[in-house]
Parts: C-alpha cells; structure tokens; sequence
C-alpha cells in the first residue's frame, strides 16, 4: 500500500484515475466540494472507492468542520457552526459547551457516516492567539489550551458516536502564524517556553488516533524546516514531547508554504517521519511523482492506520438518520444559552 492520500478530480472516478488508484493501491482519498453532488452520488463515489480495493475500512476523509470549512453544504445537507460558537457557550456555561460540540460532532458525523466517509479532519486543537492571521480565526476553539482540549475530546467523541474517526490539527500548533500556509510558510519566533502553551491541547489529547502537521516555522525547533518536513519536530516535539504514537499525516503538500515540486515535499515530509502525505488537487502528473517517490508503507505506518480504522463502524440509516434531528435541536438548544 502507498502511504499517500488522494484527490479526485470529480464526482465520479475518471477512466485514467481507477487504473491509477488500482496500480498505486493509496492508503486513501481525500473528497472536496467538486467531488460533492448529491447524497446518492456521493454514496456511489465511496463505495467505488471501496470497491476499488476490496477493502470495507478504506480510509475516506473529508474536511467538514462547519462554518467556513464545509465541503458538504446546503441545501442538500445541514449547516454547522464554526468552533467559536462553542467557545463563547464555554463562557457561559463550559459543561454545556462540552455537551453541545458533542451532540454536534455526532450530528455531523452521521452526515459522513451516510456517505461512506470514516474519517473527518476535524477538530483543530490550535489554540487562537491574538493578532495572528485568521487562516485559523473563527474555526478555532478557544485561546485557552485547556478550553480547547475539552473542547477537542467532545468533537472526537462525538464523530467517534457516529463511527466517524477525527483528525487533530495541526500539529504542533497554528494558532501563532501570521501568515497563510495555504500561500506562503509561516515563520514562528516563540521561544520554546512560550511553545509550551501550543502543545498541551495536543498532550492532553496525545491518544488520538490521527493527527496532521502544519505547514509552519518553528525557528526554536527547527529554522530551516517547516514542522511537516522537519524530523526533529516530528521525533522530538510530536512522537516524544506531545507523546502522540497515532497515525500522522501531512496537511496538503499543494499548498505553497512548502518549496519543491509536489513529489519531492511528499518525498521530504516521508523522510522527517510523516506516515502519510496528503495530496489533495488530483492533478495526475503529481500523484504519479508521488507514487514514483515515496518508499513502500513500512509496518509501523501500516499499524497505525489498521488501528485509526478499527473503530469505525457501519452505517445504520433509519436508526442513525433517526437520531440526527434531536442533536441537532440539542446543541442548538445549548448554544442559545450564550
């Protein structure tokens, strides 16, 4: 298996795509709002994907954290709020912002869960700094680390309610860039002591199944790498400091915080420690690079993402579809408390 994740350029798989797929046999697929039509569309376009590969547990992950991040939009499926929303009920009443990130998560999650996607790159455990870029702004929960920790956990409970696994992001911490990395690499200048602050979100939720990196520059850590392609941040500050021993991916190598063409940041970010890199624009010469570059999964990475899918869990549509609408009307309830 090919420790890369993919894009498809569309609805359904392309002629050129499924030979590729078949040939390369990539740990999994990324789906965006091109690839999002209709409920029965894209139910048909994961269980392709499956099908693929005659492997039930592939893993198929979307980015839906509500609010400005939705790749699955209405009217065909139900809004969500942005993290922030919760954060201001934790002003109010923290127990209830607890209980409403949760109801919400497993709302959201059954909304995945009903199209064959396992996994949600959700929640950001970066904690929101003042005067930073707003690449992160309203999505994050909180400027406080242990705020956001909770906060996180009720998101991974309540995807993991709906058999929807959750990806923390992005680690070791965005919440300082000033920059967009979707454009250009941030540079952080924190002293490690300072750092400390971005890592416990992270440490208290070390047991993760998946997390991702960030495209960013940690110059007490590393000055020359950004954390996706330095391998003391992977070892030193991800594996051992954070403690985190979960299935890790890259953020998406297109975006232009990272230097070199495609292949050679899959390339790069496979040897700092990365498990899988994570290409998301289906542009096929780059994914041929990609599956041309990166060594075989080794057995560790392997185990990692057999572990991260072990819990998810098949879709039961009247029953599940059925609880849907009361968490909903729950976490609504809850959030007009603020």
């Amino acid at each position: 298996m090919l420790p890369a994740i993919f894009g498809l350029s569309g609805p359904v798989l392309t002629a050129d795509e499924r030979a590729f797929f078949r040939d390369a046999d990539p740990a999994g697929y990324i789906l965006f709002g091109r690839n999002v039509e209709s409920r029965a569309q894209l139910r048909a376009l994961t269980d392709d994907l499956r099908a693929l590969h005659g492997r039930e547990r592939t893993f198929i992950c979307i980015d839906q954290e509500g609010g400005r991040v939705a790749r699955m939009k209405p009217p065909v499926w139900q809004p969500y709020p942005p993290g922030e929303r919760f954060d201001r009920l934790w002003d109010t009443a923290p127990a209830s912002a607890i209980e409403a990130m949760r109801a919400n998560a497993q709302a959201l999650g059954l909304d995945l869960a009903e199209a064959g996607i396992n996994v949600d790159c959700l929640p950001l455990l970066d904690v929101r700094e003042p005067g930073a870029h707003d690449v992160i702004g309203d999505r994050a929960l909180g400027a406080e680390p242990l705020r956001v920790a909770a906060l996180g956990r009720a998101a991974l409970d309540g995807l993991a309610r709906a058999g929807v696994m959750g990806v923390v992001k992005h680690m070791p911490g965005h919440g300082r860039a000033m920059a967009d990395s979707h454009k250009e690499l941030p540079t952080v200048t924190a002293s490690a002591e300072e750092l400390e602050r971005d890592l416990q979100p992270f440490r208290t939720l070390k047991d993760a199944a998946i997390g991702m990196t960030g495209h960013i520059r940690f110059t007490a850590w590393d000055a020359e790498n950004p954390a996706t392609q330095s391998r003391f941040v992977i070892e030193e500050i991800i594996r051992k400091s954070i403690g985190f021993a979960g299935l890790l991916l890259t953020d998406d190598l297109d975006m232009q915080a990272l230097g070199g063409t495609v292949p050679e940041r899959a390339a790069k970010a496979q040897a700092a420690g990365c498990d899988i890199a994570l290409n998301c624009w289906a542009k096929m010469d780059d994914m041929v690079g990609i599956a041309n570059l990166l060594t075989p999964m080794s057995d560790a990475t392997a185990a990692r993402l057999e572990r991260a899918l072990a819990p998810t869990t098949a879709f039961d549509a009247p029953a599940d579809m059925a609880r849907q609408a009361a968490l909903a009307d729950k976490r609504d309830a809850l959030l007009a408390l603020a």
